[in-house]
């Protein structure tokens, strides 16, 4: 079994403890691996290599910037299928979405390469004469970056990516779970010696101990971290210790509203695969459905037999699973107990319900639960499992003020032929993310953000690169006299 070091300035070096964490196969239950549980001193001996390498990278031309960024993309997609196997290993993506999110990653890392010239400042009439206002966009500096275990690939990107083409350095902490994925990256960092010295440190341990000393460690400019709300609740109060700009994106309860006018098959087919995407574990996941009640019945008979048709198996030993396991015993637990909850509070399972039938793994079987309340903790709380609960509307107002009755505000989705309705959906309903008659995943050009306990800023796109760049404005006034 391999034991994983920290990376810090250039260097593979042992924790400063001699404790470990050990990796487990979610649908085996095996160890397959082991991390140094890291410490806050070797928090300390990363964010002082970051600093110390911050201004030279800075300084570094941005289109060599880019050029690196862009070769990082390019070494992924050289060691595609190795990154598929450990991410299926690790976290149990089923094999068509484990490669998909590594080809995203490796579009992620290219897409921003292409940011390296586009970075600009503006120029502004000043009110004095013989004056111009200057702005210029600048790396924010070093950066703590939190990655979660349900996209450890992706993920990884987005924040490794935005940070070093911006000209910021950073600290990366993987998730305790899911960490042989990174560990992989940072081979691949290590075998390029365009990377200078301590532009990126790899640290692991737990997110009570590593995370929260990232977080509130006063040389950290920016702490960038995809969770859950209390984990980011966490975060943003060691942050608080010195100020420290917060990007967080947190938890997601995504409704998916079905109008009348919807076409059912294509409501059944895309909120199946927003519902059991990555086994039911993103925030994007449709988390609850309210369905117009003329075509509720229909509607539910439907959903229910594509829950039924799907299959379930371990994701390395078939390519044709359609869901895998759930990241750990925990996590199936707390699903359970919510279904189980909500048959308790009158709600009905009709599809699935239970573990699956596997004798070892963390299995849910694909479930639908209908005549479920808005007001159960099912409809409210989110579930991060193959789940989906259904209330019905009589009028569109109704279903909107259910959707917007929350306290995140990630993502959300409308099924309707009638553009009226769509165009009401959308500008009522108060997410980041609305997605029409189709499924919920978004693109490395747009921007995932959301409202409310969902997070604080966001990623990808124009906007995502600017949460890395601080705003630096220069008073120009100059003597106009003629010699």
């Amino acid at each position: 079994m391999q034991t994983h070091q920290l990376y810090i300035n250039g260097e593979y070096v042992n924790a400063s403890s001699d404790e470990y964490i050990e990796i487990e196969n979610p649908a085996t239950e095996e160890t397959i691996s082991r991390t140094v549980k890291a410490t806050k001193e070797d928090v300390n001996k990363a964010v002082a290599a970051a600093s110390a390498a911050q201004k030279g990278w800075e300084l570094t031309p941005n289109i060599e910037r880019g050029k690196i960024v862009r070769a990082l993309g390019d070494k992924i997609e050289e060691n595609k299928d190795r990154f598929i196997d450990l991410l299926q290993e690790e976290q149990g993506k089923d094999y068509g979405l484990a490669s998909g999110e590594v080809d995203l990653a490796i579009d992620y890392f290219r897409y921003m390469s292409e940011w390296a010239r586009r970075i600009e400042g503006e120029i502004l009439p000043s009110d004095r004469q013989n004056e111009n206002i200057f702005i210029y966009k600048k790396p924010i500096g070093v950066v703590g970056g939190i990655v979660p275990w349900n996209f450890p690939v992706f993920i990884l990107a987005r924040k490794v990516a935005t940070a070093l083409v911006t000209g910021c350095t950073i600290v990366l902490k993987p998730s305790q779970q899911t960490p042989n994925t990174a560990v992989e990256f940072t081979k691949l960092i290590d075998e390029m010696d365009e990377v200078p010295k301590g532009v990126y440190n790899l640290i692991t341990g737990t997110g009570s101990e590593i995370g929260n000393a990232l977080a509130s460690h006063e040389d950290v400019d920016m702490i960038t971290m995809t969770g859950s709300v209390p984990a980011g609740t966490k975060v943003m109060e060691a942050a608080a210790q010195n100020i420290t700009k917060v990007n967080l994106e947190l938890g997601g309860k995504a409704p998916a509203i079905v109008t009348a006018n919807a076409d059912i098959d294509t409501a059944v087919k895309h909120i199946t695969t927003s519902r059991l995407a990555n086994n039911g574990q993103a925030c994007t996941n449709a988390e609850r459905v309210y369905v117009h009640e003329s075509i509720a019945e229909e509607f539910t008979n439907r959903l229910q037999e594509a829950f039924e048709q799907t299959t379930m198996g371990d994701p390395r030993a078939s390519k044709n699973a359609d869901v895998g396991p759930l990241v750990s015993k925990d996590r199936l637990d707390e699903v359970h107990a919510m279904v189980e909850s909500a048959k308790k509070d009158g709600a009905k399972v009709i599809a699935g319900g239970e573990p699956g039938d596997q004798k070892k793994g963390y299995f849910y079987k694909p479930t639908v639960i209908s005549n479920a309340r808005h007001d159960m903790e099912i409809m409210q709380e989110e579930i991060f499992g193959p789940v989906i609960p259904i209330d019905t509307f009589q009028t569109l107002d109704e279903a909107i003020e259910k959707g917007n009755d929350t306290v995140f505000g990630l993502s959300s989705s409308v099924y309707s032929e009638d553009m009226n309705e769509i165009m009401r959906v959308v500008n009522e309903l108060r997410f980041g993310e609305t997605y029409v008659n189709r499924e919920n995943f978004e693109a490395v050009q747009g921007y995932h953000a959301g409202f409310r306990k969902s997070g604080l800023g966001g990623a990808d796109g124009k906007h995502g690169v600017e949460d890395f760049l601080a705003t630096h404005v220069v008073y120009m006034q100059y003597n106009n006299e003629k010699n």
